[in-house]
């Protein structure tokens, strides 16, 4: 799968036309073909906030709700699922510190335990988890931001799904040209949507205290459903509303100061979405009724419809932007996954090449953007969403498993930040008591998510495993693969790092 070494070619083409085509930390003569360190932690922050606030917490925050039944058991289900995940956060924190390396939970896995437990995460992530869930959001935002249009109506489907097209290829564009600018378009968008979320939350207040929805308060268990498979589903629930929190992990290679920015800014930003989607609950509860919000296809339409309704028209557009941040979040971070997945040849090697004008993994990209394109085209993508959380879910399982392990076998290994170890043990004994229960309650769904997980073990055999393949074939990969750098201009990172 290997290509043709261009650096040389292509450095010196952009050296005798004497352009800037270096990162900011180089000089012309000392230009380097590399991912470059340029996010802050302002800017890590606003990746975690911007990719975990979606549009669940506008459209339908009623997950947790329709399984325990009561306002009171909505609101504790909310603060557990965040503290859950700020828990799980943290033990990324710890493999982020001790392996400064992009690719998150892949390298930890592959760390802890080889190539082909790497692999399956790998191929999960690349069929099943980050296209199904981009492609979701771009079809979220297509409807969102075309609905002023259309307001006594569906809106069309062929123009949802040109509008889904088109905010993929742009972000994607974006992203192959700037870090930087991505990074400020994903701070911009987070402010954008905090700001929409602190509105909400301050009406709600303001209703509250002039007497609000009382019988909330009064009956706040009322009708609880405290049974196990209630909980286990509304938890499932709540831990995708809460996604998203593991993204930066694999931007460990372009953080500034990864071991102490990483730790800080998931501790920061699960901080700040907690409190956030707790707030905005109670502000819904202080207006709407459970029914109410069980019935509304919108929870903030319905919520600013009732309080301001003059204002209504442009809560869809918030929800579209609040979408957008988390397109354009998934699509760089994932993007860094593939790229090292590829450099450790479990990918094609033209996914680990580097533009030698912008420094970005182009190929990693654009490979996002059609298998994104593709999931688009599916009737039933919504579907699909199950098994990308059961997805996650085991891949998540493995990494926790990973780490308790490695403290045992690679005691000695510089731990800058070190979590006692009974707190990676008990999530992981929670993580493997949600997913037994997710099996339980939805088997079909379940079992689908296993199939296509274990496609990808002859795949390993095939591409990875089986090293001496004929001569035909190598020359044929060969020639795709210059054929890619020569299309998009690209080459193998000069570091000469070894992706371990």
């Amino acid at each position: 799968m290997s290509g043709i070494d261009l650096s040389k070619t292509l450095l010196n083409r952009v050296d005798k036309k004497q352009t800037d085509v270096q990162s900011p930390k180089t000089t012309q003569k000392e230009a380097v073909v590399e991912l470059t360190k340029q996010i802050n932690l302002y800017q890590s922050v606003a990746i975690i906030v911007g990719i975990i606030i979606g549009s669940g917490i506008f459209v339908s925050p009623v997950g947790i709700l329709q399984n325990v039944r009561s306002v009171g058991m909505s609101c504790i289900m909310w603060a557990v699922c965040g503290i859950f995940s700020g828990l799980c956060a943290l033990c990324y924190a710890e493999f982020g510190a001790c392996i400064p390396q992009s690719g998150g939970e892949y390298t930890y896995i592959r760390r802890a335990f080889g190539d082909f437990p790497a692999f399956i995460c790998l191929w999960t992530n690349f069929i099943i988890i980050c296209p199904v869930s981009l492609a979701a959001s771009c079809m979220i935002f297509a409807t969102y931001i075309l609905q002023p249009a259309f307001p006594d109506c569906e809106t069309p489907q062929v123009a949802t799904r040109l509008i889904a097209a088109l905010v993929i290829s742009l972000l994607v564009c974006l992203n192959c040209i700037n870090i930087e600018w991505s990074s400020k378009v994903q701070v911009v968008i987070t402010i954008c949507k905090l700001s929409a979320l602190l509105m909400i939350i301050v009406i709600g207040f303001i209703f509250q205290g002039r007497g609000g929805n009382s019988e909330n308060v009064k009956e706040s268990f009322s009708g609880s459903d405290y049974s196990a498979g209630a909980i286990a589903i509304s938890l499932y629930s709540g831990f995708w509303a809460y996604g998203g929190w593991s993204y930066l992990n694999f931007l460990t290679d372009e953080l500034i100061e990864p071991h102490k920015n990483l730790p800080r800014a998931i501790i920061i930003s699960m901080t700040v979405v907690t409190c956030v989607y707790l707030l905005a609950n109670v502000a819904y509860f202080s207006v709407l009724t459970p029914a109410e919000m069980l019935a509304s296809s919108a929870v903030a339409v319905t919520f600013v419809d009732q309080t301001i309704p003059m204002a209504a028209w442009i809560v869809p557009i918030l929800i579209a932007i609040s979408v957008m941040g988390t397109i354009n979040g998934g699509s760089l971070s994932m993007s860094r996954l593939f790229f090292v997945g590829a450099a450790n040849h479990h990918l094609p090697s033209y996914i680990s090449m580097i533009n030698v004008r912008f420094f970005t993994p182009v190929p990693s990209l654009i490979t996002i953007q059609i298998m994104c394109l593709i999931m688009q085209s599916f009737e039933e993508i919504f579907y699909l969403i199950e098994l990308a959380g059961f997805g996650f879910a085991t891949v998540l399982t493995c990494v926790l498993a990973g780490q308790v392990y490695l403290r045992y076998r690679e005691p000695d290994l510089p731990r800058p930040i070190k979590l006692p170890i009974v707190l990676p043990i008990v999530i992981l004994m929670a993580s493997l008591a949600i997913l037994v229960l997710t099996v339980y309650q939805k088997p079909i769904e379940s079992g689908l998510g296993l199939l296509m997980m274990a496609a990808g073990a002859p795949l390993y055999v095939l591409g990875v495993y089986w090293e001496r393949k004929p001569t035909i074939v190598r020359n044929y990969l060969g020639r795709f693969t210059r054929l890619v750098q020569k299309i998009l201009y690209v080459c193998p990172q000069e570091d000469g790092r070894e992706w371990t």
